[in-house]
């Protein structure tokens, strides 16, 4: 269902024509999205453009997934999506419907952490803490897929999330360590 809501919008001319294009006419549509989010369902109308890192952290208040190059490059927004990890400012929230997304709110919690959570903890395997989120919803989907069975390998699944401290070495024995932990 969509729902059109005319907004008010500045005019502007056509770099080519040099005709005026009258943009307080455009309308713009809303959909209605439901989705379930670190395990609760959730339903808002959302314009089409909005990105799933923009809906979660402004409609949603979950602010623990962090914008970092909003391009995709950095793996600082990354979430689960059906249990695979996306980054969400490369996906639209309007993609997400009737699909399942975990956030790092999702993932633990302080009563009880996930093994890979402490796997951080006990490894030092963040300096500023920015990429931590991303680095930690990506380990847990690493684990997960299977790829955490040795240094190269958690290195290169991991290498979509860039740690601008260089914290690698640490992130790495993390992954390592929490597999290993699952495992036994």
């Amino acid at each position: 269902m969509a729902t059109t809501v005319n907004e008010k919008a500045p005019t502007a001319s056509s770099p080519i024509t040099g005709k005026s294009n009258d943009l307080s006419k455009a309308a713009v549509t809303r959909r209605s999205v439901r989705m379930k989010v670190n395990g609760e369902s959730v339903a808002s109308e959302v314009e089409p453009r909005v990105t799933l890192l923009d809906y979660l952290r402004d409609r949603l208040q979950l602010t623990g997934t962090k914008k970092g190059c909003n391009e995709g490059a950095c793996g600082t927004c990354t979430v689960l999506i059906d249990g695979k990890r996306m980054n969400s400012c490369l996906t639209l929230a309007v993609q997400c419907d009737g699909r399942e997304v975990t956030t790092i709110e999702g993932i633990g919690s302080a009563e009880q952490l996930h093994a890979v959570q402490q796997s951080f903890i006990d490894h030092d395997a963040f300096q500023c803490g920015y990429c931590t989120p991303g680095q930690i919803v990506s380990a847990v989907a690493c684990i997960a897929e299977g790829h955490a069975t040795d240094t190269a390998s958690v290195s290169e699944w991991m290498s979509g999330n860039i740690c601008r401290c260089a914290a690698y070495p640490q992130i790495t024995a993390a992954v390592l360590d929490a597999a290993a932990k699952s495992k036994g």
